[in-house]
């Protein structure tokens, strides 16, 4: 079962949809489930390129996850000017969206994952740093230095149109200085070291956008911290969006795979405590 739902975020409503787990279990322990919430990238929305955060979504609750995806403050039906706000508004708006997840009915609050794709996982990842509800991380194409890698996307020019007119116009979005600067205040692979939980980080050779060699970095920070493991997946042919047909269903299913992992792991861990 799905819903549609707003969550309020200061002045804005975010669009975001609820995906049911499928087999939430029987007896009033057994149905509390864990969470996914689904981080989009930079001037996306929540049903992703090709539907990529929908077919994810409905997958993962087929697998027994709570899942919710939302848009960020003006993409897609959420209200608000995308380009007007920064990469920390984005980290709260993201924190927002979990105080309400979390307090969903029966929602297991040890069992809290965040994906995030592309800037979203840069989001995905401060927020990780600064919330500590989140247990396990989930990095798909994830940007490493947002400043530079969005600069890259959107080209100079429109960088230096910002700055120089207040504002400046990039596929239709309106972005000003501020939004730059932002980008600039934050270093996720400096970060990085500073979450403990467990992460999965996926890049697709053939990304033509965000380098894979990023993946192979953050996997070299996340090891260096003193606890919290980190599993990489790299996918032959994969692009930014993971747009082929193969190469989408393999990074879905690695996903799932490596929650369902966690999962086992946290059983296992729990039955010999006992």
């Amino acid at each position: 079962m799905e819903r549609q739902i707003g969550i309020r975020f200061e002045n804005e409503e975010l669009a975001a949809t609820i995906h049911y787990p499928n087999n939430p279990g029987e007896g009033d322990r057994q149905r509390r489930v864990p969470l996914v919430v689904i981080c989009h990238g930079f001037v996306g929305n929540r049903i992703g390129v090709d539907r990529l955060f929908v077919k994810t979504a409905r997958e993962l609750a087929a697998g027994g996850y709570f899942v919710l995806r939302f848009d960020f403050a003006g993409c897609g039906e959420s209200t608000g000017d995308y380009g007007k706000q920064g990469l920390e508004s984005m980290i709260n708006q993201t924190r927002t969206v979990l105080d309400y997840a979390v307090n969903c009915a029966d929602i297991d609050p040890t069992k809290v994952t965040l994906i995030g794709h592309s800037l979203g996982g840069a989001v995905a990842l401060l927020t990780a740093v600064r919330d500590k509800r989140v247990q396990n991380l989930v990095l798909w194409s994830a940007v490493g230095y947002p400043f530079n890698d969005i600069v890259k996307i959107t080209e100079r020019s429109v960088y230096d149109e910002s700055v120089k007119n207040g504002q400046a116009d990039y596929l239709d979005y309106k972005f000003t200085p501020a939004y730059f600067e932002s980008l600039a205040q934050f270093q996720p692979f400096q970060e990085a070291v500073k979450f403990n939980g467990d992460v999965l980080v996926i890049h697709g050779t053939s990304d033509d956008i965000i380098p894979v060699d990023y993946a192979f970095l953050f996997q070299k920070v996340f090891w260096m911290r003193p606890e919290g493991r980190c599993d990489k997946e790299i996918i032959f042919q994969g692009d930014h969006t993971f747009s082929s047909g193969k190469e989408r269903q393999q990074l879905i299913d690695r996903t799932l795979e490596w929650l369902d992992e966690q999962e086992n792991i946290q059983r296992d861990w729990q039955h010999w405590m006992i």
